[in-house]
């Protein structure tokens, strides 16, 4: 009698499923698909100007896609932002809201009571090492304190997908090294699934599962390198990935 042998599918939280987008006679994107598995974290390269960032605004449902879908878990959301949690490059901190109140600005927004979202905020102040902020004003704050305010507001929604773009480009070489060794440590207390958008080849190295390369405009994946390296992660371990990388990029 002949064995039939099942064929195990892995669970896939995040599908790009051959997105393509023009501006006019400028064509930005390449019928770009890929999939991100639950819990993973996944960076997103490329050249500078492919068409990252317009790829994020077509994921978040900012933008619509000429061409294509996204899916989570499944179901189309193409156009839709409710899935998706975007944290743009700038903290974009209002400078007359206490910390807390910024912090609570996503869910007051989606229609959440104020009273409620700043509680839902507040719990999340400890982990975060914001504790005993909640009261102070942005300027206050180092620029990795900010960035841990646009973080938390950004995962305080609770959506299914982070989409982060280049949350730390903005920050001195070695606040970025503390906030990526910081967000390693979060994500892996917390299993979000994200979506990063980097420059930074010792940062996707560092942070990813998985980098996604794109080409230049119209981006076209070009390569996905998944990065075999044991957690915590030391930077001699990720030599052999960078270089791959780099040679990749080049």
């Amino acid at each position: 009698m002949e064995q039939v042998t099942e064929q195990v599918t892995e669970p896939v939280k995040l599908q790009l499923d051959g997105l393509t987008k023009a501006f006019g006679r400028l064509a930005v994107l390449d019928d770009v698909g890929f999939d991100v598995a639950p819990g993973e974290f996944v960076a997103v390269m490329g050249p500078s100007g492919c068409g990252k960032s317009t790829l994020f605004n077509v994921i978040a449902g900012l933008d619509a896609p000429d061409v294509g879908r996204v899916l989570v878990d499944g179901a189309d959301v193409t156009g839709d932002v409710g899935p998706f949690a975007y944290m743009p490059q700038e903290d974009l901190l209002f400078p007359w809201r206490t910390v807390l109140a910024n912090a609570a600005l996503g869910l007051e927004v989606a229609g959440v009571p104020r009273r409620e979202a700043r509680e839902r905020a507040r719990a999340l102040f400890a982990p975060f090492g914001l504790a005993g902020f909640e009261d102070a004003r942005p300027r206050e704050l180092s620029g990795g304190m900010r960035q841990r305010v646009a973080l938390l507001r950004t995962v305080v929604q609770q959506r299914p997908v982070l989409l982060l773009d280049e949350p730390f480009g903005a920050l001195d070489a070695l606040t970025r090294a503390d906030m990526q060794a910081w967000l390693a440590g979060m994500r892996a207390r917390f299993g979000w699934t994200v979506l990063m958008v980097t420059h930074d080849v010792r940062e996707a190295a560092f942070l990813a599962d998985r980098v996604v390369v794109l080409s230049s405009r119209p981006a076209r994946v070009v390569r996905e390198i998944d990065v075999d390296v044991p957690r915590p992660r030391g930077l001699a371990a990720l030599a052999p990935v960078e270089e791959t990388l780099l040679a990749t990029l080049t």
